[in-house]
C-alpha cells in the first residue's frame, strides 16, 4: 500500500481516520469527488491536484464511505454526515474559509455546506452538480446500482466519457480492482439501494437556500453528460445570481479529464479573481 498513489496523509476527523492530499500552498481549495464506484479522491482528480496546487493549497479529501477513508461501522451515509465531515476535516486542517470545487455528488454536497456554512466558503465551483430536483438518469442509475465486473465497469466508463478512446480495458481494469477492494462495494451498496430517484431528492438543497448563495460561483457541464442532466447546471445558473456557466461540447461526465487542460485554466483564473 505504500507505493499507492491513491492514498496521501491520514488526519482524524470526528472520530475516524481520513485519507486527504495536501498539496501547494496559498488560498485554499477543497475538492470533494463524485460518487462512482470505487472512486477516490485521487483518481477524481489526479489531473486537477498538479494544476491547481502551481497557485493555491489544494485539499481533495476521501468523503467517508470512499476511498481509503475510514469507515465506521455506525455511519448513516446521508448529507448530514458528509457535511460534517467536511466541516470537521477543514476543522482539523485549521482552515476557517475555503473554496470548494464539487463534481456530481460532490457539488451536492458543496452545495449543502455553503448553504448551511455560508462563512466557511469563499467560492464556489460546480462540476455536472447533484443538489437540484431532476429524473434519475438511466446512467446514474447505472452508476448507484454498479455491482461488481469488469463487465459493468465497462459499460460505466463508456456512460462517463464522450472520448471512448480514454475508455481503455486497462482504466477499465484498475477501476474494477478499486471497486472491490475491501470495504468499498459494501460501503457503496449501503449508500444508493433502490429506488433510487429517492437518493437525487435526498441530496436537493431547497432552492431559495440555493438562491440565497452569494459567493461567485463558476459552474460546468459536459454537453452530452449522460449522468446528470445538463439542465441542472442551466437552472443553478438561473438560482445563483453571481454566477458563470461554461459549457464544454463533445464532453461527457469528466469535464476535469476530457478537457483537464481548460478546465484547469477556467477554474484557476476563476480562483484567482479578486472578490
Amino acid at each position: 500500500m505504500a507505493d499507492n498513489v491513491e492514498i496521501g496523509k491520514s488526519i482524524v476527523t470526528g472520530g475516524f481516520n481520513t485519507n486527504y492530499h495536501d498539496q501547494g500552498k496559498g488560498e485554499s481549495v477543497l475538492l470533494i469527488h463524485g460518487s462512482g464506484p470505487g472512486v477516490t479522491a485521487w483518481a477524481n482528480w489526479r489531473l486537477t491536484i498538479p494544476a491547481l496546487s502551481e497557485s493555491f493549497r489544494v485539499l481533495a479529501p476521501d468523503m467517508v464511505g470512499f476511498g481509503y477513508t475510514e469507515r465506521p461501522e455506525d455511519v448513516t451515509y446521508d448529507m448530514d454526515t458528509w457535511v460534517n465531515h467536511a466541516i470537521n476535516f477543514l476543522n482539523e486542517v485549521e482552515i476557517e474559509k475555503t473554496a470548494i470545487i464539487g463534481n456530481s455528488f460532490g457539488g451536492a454536497l458543496a452545495l449543502a455546506i455553503t448553504t448551511r456554512y455560508p462563512q466557511r466558503v469563499s467560492r464556489l465551483v460546480l462540476m455536472g452538480s447533484v443538489g437540484v430536483d431532476f429524473d434519475l438518469t438511466d446512467g446514474l442509475d447505472k452508476v448507484w446500482g454498479y455491482t461488481p465486473s469488469i463487465e459493468n465497469m465497462k459499460e460505466l466508463l463508456d456512460i462517463f466519457a464522450y472520448d471512448r478512446s480514454l475508455v481503455t480495458d486497462d482504466l477499465a481494469e484498475l477501476r474494477y480492482q478499486a471497486s472491490i477492494r475491501p470495504g468499498f462495494q459494501e460501503a457503496f451498496s449501503a449508500m444508493f439501494p433502490e429506488p433510487r430517484q429517492r437518493w437525487v431528492e435526498a441530496m436537493s438543497i431547497p432552492e431559495q437556500a440555493i438562491r440565497d448563495i452569494v459567493q461567485p460561483t463558476l459552474i460546468i457541464h459536459g454537453r452530452e453528460d449522460q449522468v446528470i442532466p445538463l439542465n441542472n447546471s442551466l437552472l443553478l445558473f438561473n438560482l445563483i445570481d453571481n454566477a458563470q456557466l461554461h459549457l464544454f461540447g463533445r464532453c461527457g461526465h469528466w469535464t476535469q479529464i476530457e478537457h483537464a487542460e481548460e478546465f484547469n485554466r477556467i477554474v484557476a483564473t476563476f480562483l484567482g479573481e479578486a472578490d
